[in-house]
């Protein structure tokens, strides 16, 4: 298939640290390529790509700072896609409803995979006007707060199977992955940790918008705490020995986590994952097997206690199994020739007015 990816301009793809959405694009990229696929990606011109490449913009916008206002650029980038929907057989966008107006009102099939929360009240118009725009979810549970939405599918994140590996060594810490925000509940790993007597290695990135609350609530924490250590961010080329080398990963989240990546890389290392429930949690983690699913702190402390039943083998095992880049990109084929399907022209029988003969017509249902 000719396919185009359309990914957000805010980080490369893939992202040089931080970056969940332009890694699972990324991924999923490269794993359609593999799978002999014609893609291009448009995305900015730092990426890196074994597709075809359209930069849209010299480099990542989190990184440029003559750039005051973004959305400008990803309304000049959805307007070059249009000007080439013939060159494709499937648009896939990851610019959440952007593309909803533009793209309905052409022939090429089109499609969004909704990356983040949706549960915010003006989230409800959007998709109740939109309500035929095709979407693919990252979990049922991100779903729920907009059944009226046009769900196509629901496609798991997935990673390339070779890219975290189990290292040996002798799990010593808890580990806390991704990003200092209050929804993260980074203070909750730092409490769970300090009741279990446990070291608990924090590898994260602060957003400007959170260096605020970093400085007055969390640091203050890690400073009072001799058994926490705060590393900060982290690449793809140091996770495995992060995750490798701990007890399990803690993921006390406070939102309706749509999907949560920390969850399947430590799963990649063979690392349990004690994770709170809520969002997708109960979906990404099978309980008892790849960690366990708690209400609260209480429940947190009892399951660190019971984190060397599990097999990190069969952990790894089952991370293959479920969440790979290319599961994933299988996944996403198939919703592409549906897609594409229901857009082809079928025949049917109509008479001609004069004769009353039936004659063969191509007619788009």
């Amino acid at each position: 298939m000719r396919i185009a990816q359309i990914a957000p301009l805010t980080e490369a793809v893939p992202p040089s640290l931080y970056g969940g959405t332009e890694r699972v694009i990324s991924w999923l990229t490269e794993a359609l390529v593999d799978l002999g696929h014609d893609v291009t990606l448009f995305a900015s011109g730092d990426s890196e790509t074994s597709a075809k490449l359209e930069p849209m913009w010299p480099r990542a916008v989190r990184l440029d700072d003559t750039v005051l206002d973004p959305i400008a650029l990803h309304m000049v980038m959805l307007e070059r896609v249009r000007q080439r929907v013939h060159e494709f057989d499937i648009l896939h966008f990851h610019l959440d409803y952007y593309p909803f107006s533009l793209f309905s009102r052409q022939k090429t099939p089109f499609v969004t995979t909704l990356h983040g929360r949706l549960d915010l009240p003006e989230h409800q118009p959007v998709f109740t006007t939109f309500s035929s725009a095709p979407v693919i979810s990252i979990s049922y549970e991100q779903r729920r707060p907009l059944p009226q939405a046009g769900w196509v599918g629901n496609v798991y994140h997935g990673l390339p199977e070779d890219l975290l590996m189990p290292q040996q060594g002798k799990p010593s810490y808890l580990a806390f992955l991704g990003r200092i925000a209050p929804e993260k509940a980074v203070d909750r790993a730092i409490s769970i940790a300090a009741r279990c007597g446990l070291p608990l290695k924090i590898a994260a990135k602060v957003d400007k918008v959170d260096q605020k609350y970093f400085q007055e609530k969390i640091k203050p924490l890690i400073d009072t705490h001799d058994n926490v250590e705060f590393i900060g961010e982290i690449s793809d080329r140091e996770k495995s020995t992060f995750l490798s080398n701990a007890m399990g990963l803690l993921v006390p989240i406070d939102w309706p986590e749509p999907f949560g990546l920390v969850m399947i890389e430590a799963m990649a290392c063979g690392t349990p994952v004690v994770a709170f429930n809520r969002g997708s949690v109960p979906e990404v983690v099978d309980n008892g097997l790849t960690g366990f699913v708690v209400k609260n702190e209480d429940e947190a402390v009892a399951a660190v206690s019971r984190l060397g039943e599990l097999s990190r083998g069969r952990i790894r095992q089952h991370f293959e199994t479920r969440f790979t880049a290319k599961r994933m990109a299988s996944e996403y084929v198939a919703l592409y020739n549906e897609l594409a399907g229901r857009t082809k022209p079928t025949l049917r029988l109509v008479k001609d007015a004069d004769s009353a003969e039936p004659l063969q017509s191509l007619v788009r249902r």
